[in-house]
């Protein structure tokens, strides 16, 4: 059977690592004669290249290349491309290993898309963060409105005539960023990428020992100018504009930017100048208005001073930023600025833009837990304004919205943990809120900045049992209340008044006949919250004559009425049947339903039964009308 995928592994003096990287391939559950394994021994000096002739007399898949020390994993990658024979490559570092089903479910993915790149979930170990953290399974995603583009390490299953085609190569004898360009080309040319997002495919090991390649010192004046054909490639293949922008932001993120920090400070002066002059050209050329917008301050400064051929201000903020020594955002309006050093500085003339945080500002909050107390929902959470700063002297409040009516609640904020008590019976200007849906929202102020975000229901398992409205009693009597979560996106609602969510949803009735002709209408409802047992029995007619009946009724701690109701004064005739709760102004009627669930109606006959005197019948329609 011909092998489906290719795994090719470049080794360079990583034996201590060898037994995990390749049990892992040999463990996949994708089986083995779907996978050629190519090791590419770069000519390692502890005993990986015998480690890997013993691993291969006893696995039939693997082959092993012997070379001499090439400078970086590039030239043992494109050996390896070379020699496979596999519909799919995927390119595996030594010190690194699979989860089980890696290679299972990213074949899967590529064989039902017909995918030219699957992206795997990888998973930062021993302290090495992850890329990206990818969290969506996707079968096509857009290299430009993803964040797939901001991972361009190897770590992918590519579709071999997709390398073969475009005549796709790793970068050789270079340590850092051997791999760019390879992926940056693939990405541009691929019919479809996909994501498996779902599964943790890949394991990426932070070497405690600081000898992964990314680790090790650079020439950083020629490394940006091998930058320099990366953006040259990016501005071949996408012309100027919002897409062409969107990928240069991650190259000045990754590759142009982010050596200006701890590696361009451990230089001296003529070193640091050479970097600067290094970079300076490909901010000028490439460093578009809608990339520095969307690069984060700290980027944005460093890039303009290096635009502007200033050096020493460079360095200023360079050394501010690395020793966090920034002092608190400055506020002014609506508008947010990072305090790094000559911001407003005359003789510096920095434009205000290059410290604008205000876009980057997030509210960042969550909801732990709500519960009543009488009319009082209590609330409490975490919200914050990312990015200025310490918390504790935030503003937190909610913010109760219904039909273009809001009332806002303050919280008490202490370093970010907020509490809050919203009185149903008394949040409106002193008044009940009105019946119907409210909305809530967190809103956190920082001076006169402010933002609001929808209150999310709390992660406990506890708060997903479904919404049910009860009573809970305010001095002006009972409020029907509910609280649930948006299905769309779980966001926290109440409703006042039982309008979306009825009271008594599970009234059942039921009519028995006793001895001597009695018959009565026995029912059950839970109502929580309600505890005043003054249930009575509604009967509408067609010709909408109606009639309450009082009987014999008893409601427990936990809401539940129960009532036995005699029949024989009830007048012949078709009735509809439902509960009155009555107390004080508060007045609701419940629809029965019979034991299988449907309306319950009665049809009594003329006799033995009796139709009510006169008196009683204008009490009950009195009754009615003041409803």
């Amino acid at each position: 059977m011909a092998s489906r995928i290719s795994v090719i592994v470049p080794v360079h003096n990583t034996e201590r690592y060898l037994e995990r990287c390749f049990g892992s391939v040999a463990g996949q559950s994708l089986p083995q004669d779907l996978i050629e394994v190519i090791a590419v021994d770069d000519g390692s000096s502890d005993g990986s290249g015998a480690w890997l002739d013993a691993w291969a007399r006893t696995h039939d898949n693997v082959r092993v290349i012997h070379q001499p020390p090439s400078g970086g994993a590039g030239r043992p990658r494109n050996v390896g491309i070379e020699q496979a024979k596999g519909d799919f490559l995927f390119f595996l570092d030594s010190d690194d290993y699979l989860g089980v089903e890696a290679m299972e479910r990213l074949l899967r993915m590529a064989d039902e898309q017909d995918s030219d790149i699957v992206y795997g979930r990888i998973v930062g170990i021993g302290g090495r963060p992850a890329p990206v953290d990818l969290r969506t399974t996707s079968p096509e995603v857009s290299i430009f409105h993803s964040p797939v583009y901001w991972t361009l390490a190897a770590y992918k299953l590519w579709r071999r005539t997709l390398v073969e085609e475009y005549e796709l190569r790793f970068t050789e004898a270079r340590l850092l960023g051997e791999d760019v360009p390879f992926a940056v080309h693939g990405l541009l040319h691929a019919r479809k990428v996909s994501v498996v997002a779902d599964y943790d495919c890949y394991y990426l090991e932070g070497r405690g020992d600081g000898t992964n390649a990314s680790q090790q010192d650079v020439d950083w004046v020629a490394q940006l100018e091998y930058v320099s054909g990366i953006l040259g490639m990016v501005a071949d293949h996408v012309p100027a504009g919002p897409e062409r922008d969107k990928l240069m932001e991650r190259h000045f993120h990754g590759e142009v930017l982010g050596m200006f920090g701890a590696p361009y400070l451990a230089r001296d002066e003529e070193g640091r100048r050479a970097m600067a002059e290094a970079a300076r050209p490909l901010c000028q050329e490439w460093l578009t208005d809608g990339v520095s917008e969307a690069l984060p301050p700290r980027l944005r400064l460093r890039a303009h001073c290096l635009r502007e051929g200033m050096t020493d201000r460079l360095t200023a903020i360079i050394e501010a930023d690395v020793d966090r020594e920034l002092g608190p955002a400055v506020i002014e309006g609506d508008s947010a600025y990072a305090a790094y050093p000559f911001f407003r500085d005359p003789d510096a003339g920095i434009p205000d833009a290059c410290y604008d945080v205000t876009s980057r500002v997030v509210l960042r909050q969550e909801l732990t837990s709500y519960t009543w107390d009488g009319p009082v929902l209590r609330l409490s959470g975490k919200a914050r304004l990312d990015g200025l700063g310490d918390p504790a002297g935030q503003e937190v409040g909610l913010v109760l919205g219904c039909q273009g009516v809001t009332y806002t609640v303050p919280a008490t904020n202490k370093n970010g943990v907020y509490t809050a008590a919203v009185d149903v019976s008394r949040v409106a200007d002193g008044g009940p809120l009105a019946e119907g849906v409210w909305t809530l929202r967190v809103t956190v102020a920082s001076g006169t900045l402010r933002k609001q975000a929808w209150l999310p229901r709390p992660t406990d398992a506890a708060y997903d049992a479904a919404p049910q409205s009860e009573i809970v009693r305010a001095e002006d009597g009972p409020i029907a209340v509910a609280v649930f979560h948006s299905e769309a996106h779980q966001h926290v609602n109440l409703d006042i008044g039982a309008t979306r969510f009825p009271l008594g949803r599970d009234a059942r009735g039921a009519v028995n006949s006793g001895f001597f002709g009695r018959t009565d209408l026995e029912f059950a409802v839970t109502v929580p919250g309600w505890s005043t047992p003054s249930a009575q029995l509604l009967l509408t007619a067609p010709n909408r004559e109606s009639l309450l009946v009082a009987g014999a009724e008893s409601v427990d701690g936990d809401g539940r009425i129960q009532a036995r109701i005699p029949l024989q004064r009830v007048p012949a005739g078709n009735w509809n049947a439902r509960i009155r709760l009555e107390d004080g102004a508060f007045t609701r009627d419940l629809p029965i339903a019979d034991p299988e669930g449907e309306p319950l109606r009665l049809s009594i006959p003329q006799q033995p039964l009796r139709r009510l005197g006169s008196k009683a019948k204008k009490v009950a329609s009195r009754a009615l009308r003041n409803h």
